[in-house]
C-alpha cells in the first residue's frame, strides 16, 4: 500500500489527485497539504467528495509527511521548496509536477535527490510522454528544410508561460538536432521581426477559458506541414501518471528521475 500525501489539496490538480488516491487500490491517501490562509483547513481532504477520509488539510507540512512515503506536489516554486525541505528530514519521496522552477531551485532538487528519490517533469502524462518521444524521432528526420513552432494553451488561470510541457517539448527537439534550447529558443515576436532565424525553435502562447492543456508542435516545410499534438480534456491522465511515477519510486531509494525513466522511454 502507497502511502500518499498531496500538496495543494484544494486546487484543481489536488482534488484531482485526492479522488485518483482514494479511487485506487493499491494506494492510501495519509496527507493533504495547503498554505496557511487557506479557509479549508481542518476540513476533511474527501469533503469535496462527500467523502470521510480522516485526513485533516494541514499547513504544517511535517505533520502531512510524517506517515507519507510519498509527496505528490503541483504547486508553485516556493512551496515545492518548502516541501523538499521536510521531505529531506521525513525521508518522503517527491513526485513533483511544479512548473516554473528557477535554475537554482532544480539545482537543489538535484541535490536533494543524492539521497531522495524524486520524478520531476513537466508534465505526468503518458500520452504527453509519449508525445515527447515521436518528437524526438521527428526532430532527427525532419533536421532540414523544416522550420519548427510550438504552440500551447491553457485555462486563464495559469501563471507561467511558455508552459513546462512546451519547454520540455522544445528542450527535447533542440537536443535531437545537438543543439541547447537557450541557443535556439524565439519566445515572443513583436513588431519589424524580419525574417525567421533557420535552425529557431518558435514559441508561442495562448490563455483562456477552462482550457487543460493543448500543446502542439509544427514541422513547416516547402510544400506541406507535419503537427504533432497532444490535446488533454482532463487532469486525471496527470493523476494516474503521477501513481505509476509513486509505484516506480517504490523501488529506488534516492535519484532523480522523470516520465521518461518511469515509462522505460530512456535510450
Amino acid at each position: 500500500m502507497m502511502k500518499i500525501a498531496i500538496a495543494g489539496a484544494t486546487g484543481r490538480m489536488g482534488k484531482m489527485l485526492i479522488e485518483a488516491v482514494l479511487n485506487t487500490a493499491d494506494a492510501q491517501l495519509v496527507g493533504a497539504l495547503e498554505h496557511g490562509s487557506c479557509e479549508q483547513l481542518g476540513e476533511d481532504a474527501g469533503a469535496f467528495l462527500g467523502k470521510k477520509t480522516g485526513v485533516a488539510i494541514t499547513a504544517d507540512i511535517e505533520q502531512a509527511l510524517s506517515g507519507a512515503e510519498f509527496l505528490i506536489d503541483f504547486t508553485r516554486p516556493e512551496g515545492t521548496m518548502a516541501h523538499l525541505a521536510i521531505a529531506q528530514k521525513t525521508g518522503t519521496k517527491m513526485i513533483i509536477g511544479t512548473t516554473g522552477l528557477s535554475t537554482e531551485q532544480i539545482a537543489s532538487l538535484t541535490q536533494a535527490s543524492e539521497k531522495l528519490a524524486i520524478v520531476f517533469a513537466p508534465n505526468m502524462s503518458v500520452g504527453v510522454n509519449a508525445t515527447f518521444k515521436l518528437l524526438e524521432i521527428a526532430a532527427k528526420m525532419l533536421s532540414q528544410g523544416y522550420d519548427i513552432e510550438i504552440i500551447e494553451a491553457h485555462h486563464r488561470h495559469k501563471v507561467d508561460a511558455p508552459s513546462g510541457t512546451a519547454l520540455k517539448m522544445g528542450e527535447v527537439i533542440a537536443d535531437a538536432l545537438g543543439e541547447k534550447l537557450d541557443d535556439v529558443a524565439v519566445y515572443a515576436r513583436e513588431g519589424h521581426t524580419g525574417e525567421r532565424k533557420e535552425g529557431s525553435i518558435g514559441f508561442a502562447t495562448i490563455r483562456g477559458g477552462d482550457i487543460v492543456g493543448d500543446h502542439t508542435v509544427l514541422f513547416a516545410g516547402d510544400g506541406e506541414r507535419i503537427e504533432i499534438s497532444h490535446k488533454s480534456s482532463s487532469r486525471q491522465s496527470y493523476a494516474q501518471g503521477s501513481l505509476r511515477a509513486a509505484r516506480f519510486l517504490k523501488n529506488h531509494t534516492f535519484g532523480l528521475y522523470d516520465m521518461q525513466d518511469v515509462l522505460g522511454l530512456r535510450q
